[in-house]
Parts: C-alpha cells; sequence; structure tokens
C-alpha cells in the first residue's frame, strides 16, 4: 500500500511525464532530482539512527545512508567533470517539502511505532523513485555518463525496495 507520502512523492517525481508537461526534464533538472531522492533518504536514514533501536531496521537505516551517500557523491563528481549545474525545479522542490513534512512526522513517533512509519515509507518511497528513474528519468537523460549512473542507481535501489520490503514482512 502507498502511503500518503508516497502518493504524494509519485505525484511530484512523475509530474515531468503527465500529458500537461510541456518538456521532458533537462539533464541539469534530472541530476538536482536525482540527487535531492537521495539526500532524502540520508536524512531519513539518519533519523531512523536516532529513533530506532531494532536492529533490521538500524542496519537498514546505515545501509540508506551508506548507499546514498556513494551515489550523490559519484552524481557530483559527475556533474563537475561534465560542468553541469545541476538545476532546482518544481520537482525537486516538492520533494523536498514533503520529506520535511515526512521527517517531522516521523519525528513525533517513537519504539514500534516509529520503525513501522519509517519502513513503510522506505518501501513506498523506493518503488516510487524507481518508477521514476526508470519512466521518466533515464528515458529523458541525455547525457551517458548520467543515464549510466541513473541506471546503476536504479539497480540498487531495487535492492533497496526489496530489502525495505523485506523488513517489513518481518515487523509485522
Amino acid at each position: 500500500m502507498l502511503s500518503k507520502t508516497g502518493l504524494i512523492c509519485a505525484a511530484a517525481l512523475l509530474g515531468f511525464a503527465g500529458p500537461a508537461a510541456a518538456a521532458a526534464p533537462t539533464d541539469p533538472q534530472i541530476a538536482h532530482i536525482a540527487y535531492t531522492a537521495g539526500v532524502i533518504d540520508i536524512a531519513a536514514g539518519k533519523q531512523a539512527l536516532a529513533r530506532s533501536h531494532n536492529k533490521a531496521i538500524r542496519s537498514f537505516a546505515q545501509e540508506m545512508v551508506r548507499d546514498h551517500s556513494a551515489v550523490n557523491d559519484k552524481a557530483l563528481a559527475l556533474v563537475k567533470k561534465l560542468h553541469v549545474t545541476p538545476e532546482p525545479n518544481p520537482t525537486s522542490a516538492s520533494l523536498s517539502k514533503q520529506a520535511d513534512a515526512t521527517l517531522k512526522r516521523l519525528g513525533h513517533l517513537s519504539g514500534k511505532a516509529f520503525d513501522r512509519a519509517y519502513i513503510d515509507n522506505e518501501v513506498a518511497y523506493h518503488k516510487t523513485v524507481n518508477g521514476a528513474l526508470a519512466t521518466t528519468l533515464i528515458p529523458n537523460a541525455k547525457n551517458g555518463e548520467l543515464k549510466s549512473l541513473l541506471e546503476t542507481g536504479l539497480t540498487l535501489f531495487r535492492e533497496h525496495q526489496a530489502h525495505a520490503e523485506q523488513v517489513a514482512k518481518e515487523l509485522k
């Protein structure tokens, strides 16, 4: 089941794909969206590390911080190499706004309630991001190196989704 946050993120990430979209996202916009999505999951992982005592949740959160930091580091190196400035856009702004609301909502929870809400959000978030990568961001990326980095990220983030789904199943 997609959470409210997941639905909002889906709408934000897929905003470029709708018929009302004037144009496909540019590479600088794609870079900003992808980087923003990584920053969001790093922040969520850090929040989980600070709040959860559940071994599986903490392990998953550590993986999110480690992997999304590594991908974002590669993305920063690539945009620097290509002399591209990631371009803020309505999609990345909407993602950030919704992520702030989610962190605030999760910040009021503790114990099992936090663990459940965090992992459910991670499942929904990864489904949304993976869908946007596969259907919008990767197909619209013009630069081959950017496209390759996004494809590598999608492979890794599909593993994250499967891991999150497994942790969620074990919490029931």
